[in-house]
């Protein structure tokens, strides 16, 4: 068993993760709308088969990150140029 935390079938609605490691947790079937995320480490995590429907996502380091394989920086690049 991992020391990572494992969050499943939870619901965790308008919850407030504020300065934490959330690098390694697991969470599977988790209601999380609403949710609060400052100041965390998501470092190589993989979000699949979510819905990012109205996330915001503010003063971020994106390096490395891409959506459906694509740099996040790349994109981010081209949009300004326009």
């Amino acid at each position: 068993m991992s020391d990572a935390p494992q969050f499943r079938d939870a619901m965790m609605a308008r919850a407030v993760f504020a300065d934490v490691d959330l690098s390694q947790a697991a969470f599977d079937d988790a209601k999380m709308a609403g949710i609060t995320i400052r100041n965390a480490n998501l470092e190589g995590a993989d979000l699949s088969d979510v819905s990012l429907r109205d996330v915001t996502i503010t003063n971020a380091d994106l390096t490395g990150m891409k959506i459906n394989g694509v740099l996040v920086t790349d994109m981010l690049a081209v949009w300004q140029k326009q």
